[in-house]
C-alpha cells in the first residue's frame, strides 16, 4: 500500500474544488482501517487518562458524502465514554435566541474526550450563504433586511469563526476539519440508491433534489470557506469521498498520524506512595 501523509490532503494554500480529487481507491482500505481503529482507541484511552487535550473532529460535505457511516466505522473502536457526536440541524427556537456559535460552544468536547461535529459551525457560512434569507431569522440587531447581508457581513462572520477556533485551540483543543469531497455524479448514484432500496428510502427527502440544483453555489461557498479558514491550528483536509472505504481510512490515518506527534500525551504517573504499596494492595485483595 502506498503511504499517505496528512500533508497530502491538508489545505495549506488556495485551492480550487473543481480541480480537487474526488475519487481515490486505496487497496485494502477496510482492513487497514480496522488496524487504525484499534490504535486510535488505545490512543483515546491514553488521552482520556492524560486529560489535557480535547479533540474536535469537524465533518462537512454535500448530502450523501458519507458523514454518518464514516463516524460509525472510524470511531467504532472507541470507548463510548470518550467520544460524543453532535449533529447540527436547523436551529431550534432556543438556539436562535443565542448567537449562532452558542450551540457549538456548549457542544465542545471536554479535555480527554473526542467531540465529533456532523455538520458544523460552518453551516453558518454555507447553507446561510446559499440561502441568505435564513439570516433574518437570527434576529441580529444590525441585520434588518437582505441588503444588510453584504460582503462586510460575511467577512465579519469568517473572522468570528477563525477567532472561535483560535481560542479553543489555544486552550487545549486539537482541531481536525474534514471536507468530504464528493463528485456530483457520485451524489446522483447515492440518491438513486436511496430511492431504489427500500431500506434506504427513509434517508431520502425531496429537499435533497432542491439542494442538488444549487450544487455550484454550494461548491463556491465551500471553496471560499475552506480557503479563508484553513489555519495551522485548525487546518482543513480535503478528502476524496467517492469511495467510502478509502475516505474513512484517510480520515483515521490523518487523525492518528497527527495525534502521535503530541509526545507529551502520556498516561499519568502513579503517586509515589501508591506505586510503593502496589504489592500491599494486591495482598489485601487476595487475602479477602
Amino acid at each position: 500500500m502506498k503511504k499517505f501523509l496528512p500533508e497530502d490532503f491538508k489545505v495549506t494554500s488556495k485551492i480550487t474544488l473543481k480541480d480537487s480529487q474526488t475519487k481515490l481507491v486505496i487497496d485494502d482500505a477496510d482492513d487497514e482501517l480496522k488496524k487504525l481503529r484499534k490504535k486510535l482507541g488505545k490512543l483515546q484511552d491514553t488521552m482520556y487518562a492524560h486529560g489535557k487535550y480535547a479533540v474536535l473532529v469537524c465533518l462537512q460535505g454535500m448530502d450523501t458524502s458519507g458523514k454518518d457511516s464514516l463516524i460509525r466505522e472510524v470511531f467504532k473502536g472507541f470507548n463510548s465514554r470518550g467520544v460524543v457526536v453532535h449533529s447540527f440541524k436547523v436551529p431550534t427556537e432556543l438556539e436562535l435566541n443565542h448567537d449562532y456559535l452558542w450551540r457549538h460552544y456548549i457542544a465542545l468536547p471536554a479535555r480527554g474526550k473526542f467531540g465529533i461535529f456532523n455538520r458544523t459551525h460552518y453551516e453558518n457560512v454555507l447553507v446561510t450563504r446559499v440561502h441568505p434569507g435564513y439570516i433574518l431569522g437570527e434576529d441580529i440587531p444590525t441585520v434588518n433586511s437582505m441588503e444588510d447581508i453584504d460582503d462586510a457581513f460575511w467577512n465579519a462572520r469568517f473572522e468570528q469563526i477563525n477567532n472561535f477556533e483560535k481560542h479553543i485551540a489555544q486552550n487545549g483543543t486539537i482541531i481536525f476539519k474534514f471536507f468530504l469531497n464528493l463528485s456530483k455524479k457520485e451524489q446522483k448514484h447515492r440518491l438513486l440508491r436511496r430511492l431504489e432500496k427500500q431500506e434506504k428510502n427513509w434517508k431520502f427527502s425531496p429537499d435533497d433534489l432542491k439542494e442538488r440544483i444549487l450544487w455550484d453555489a454550494y461548491q463556491d461557498c465551500y471553496e471560499d470557506a475552506i480557503n479563508r479558514t484553513s489555519k495551522p491550528h485548525a487546518p482543513w483536509y480535503t478528502i476524496p469521498a467517492d469511495d467510502k472505504d478509502s475516505a474513512r481510512y484517510l480520515v483515521a490515518k490523518i487523525m492518528y498520524d497527527t495525534l502521535k506527534k503530541y509526545d507529551d500525551i502520556q498516561e499519568p504517573e502513579l503517586d509515589d506512595d501508591i506505586k510503593a504499596n502496589l504489592e500491599l494492595y494486591k495482598k489485601q485483595l487476595e487475602s479477602e
